[in-house]
């Protein structure tokens, strides 16, 4: 079973950037599909970004198409996603999430068997 720990979190401005990373171990995280998810107070955690095991297929909700970007070192077995032009909407625990297989793209959160426990993204105006 794959671990997954976020870090990177924190209390930013309107307009500023933040980068989150998620490390892994435990698990071959070169064949990891991988995404990012956030969960809002009284929402329902909802997809961010997706990145294939390669690299080479990213997916992006579109809120946040333009702004933030997903990245993944294979030989650092973590996965970023880094956060520009934040605004208060953005506000939200986010959480990284890992799968090995998956028959669709995007995957819907179903789809992915480990997360980690999240980091606190506060966005003020």
């Amino acid at each position: 079973q794959v671990q997954l720990v976020e870090s990177g979190g924190g209390l930013v401005q309107a307009g500023d950037s933040l980068r989150l990373s998620c490390a892994t171990s435990g698990g071959t995280f070169s064949r990891f599909f991988m995404g990012w998810f956030r969960q809002a107070p009284g929402k329902e955690r909802e997809v961010v970004a997706q990145i294939t095991w390669s690299g080479s297929v990213t997916y992006y909700t579109d809120s946040v198409k333009g702004r933030f970007n997903i990245a993944r070192d294979n030989a650092k077995n973590t996965i970023y996603l880094q956060m520009n032009s934040v605004k208060p909407e953005d506000t939200a625990v986010y959480y990284c999430a890992a799968t090995l297989y998956s028959s669709t793209w995007p995957i819907p959160k179903t789809g992915f068997g480990s997360w980690g426990q999240g980091t606190q993204v506060t966005v003020s105006s």
